[in-house]
């Protein structure tokens, strides 16, 4: 019996997951969005791997500047991170209203606050289904400060997660 893609897109609502907003910038032109489809691969060299919608309105952008910072957000960058999930409807560049912006390595928006910032090269894309697998080298990383609530996303919904979360 084959797995209908509504029982697909249930189970994976029970997989919780880091709430990241990605961004890029270059010669296509800045953009970001939510993601929660993030993991590392390798350490050497340092690679991480990212899924998107290819119809997302930041996937040509992303795939023409070739680089990426993975913005993991914790609870204080919840309206941010709504913000750049489309919630709001607002146009690419004012999705960038919503924090407070420097650079890295690669030039891509790097969040201040964030838990941490990995700026990345792309290095190659692979197309499946409806999304794109992205791996992309990190060039640089920058560590926020300790203590900030992680947040996750589990049933459809955003989640405060860690020590801080507990009570503590």
């Amino acid at each position: 019996m084959a797995v209908s893609r509504q029982e697909f897109r249930d189970a994976m609502a029970r997989l919780g997951a880091a709430v990241n907003i990605i961004t890029t910038d270059g010669p296509a032109g800045i953009g970001g969005f939510t993601a929660s489809a993030v993991c590392s691969v390798t350490d050497e060299p340092p690679t991480i791997l990212l899924c998107m919608n290819r119809n997302a309105s930041a996937a040509p952008r992303l795939k023409e500047n070739g680089t990426v910072c993975i913005n993991v957000v914790g609870t204080s960058q919840r309206d941010a991170a709504m913000v750049f999930a489309g919630v709001t409807k607002c146009p690419m560049e004012e999705r960038f209203l919503a924090g407070t912006w420097t650079r890295l390595a690669t030039g891509a928006p790097a969040l201040d606050g964030a838990l941490e910032s990995l700026d990345c090269r792309i290095t190659e894309s692979v197309e499946k289904g409806t999304h794109l697998v992205i791996f992309a080298e990190v060039e640089a990383i920058r560590l926020g400060a300790e203590g900030e609530h992680g947040l996750i996303y589990f049933g459809r919904d955003y989640h405060a997660v860690g020590k801080a979360a507990e009570g503590g």
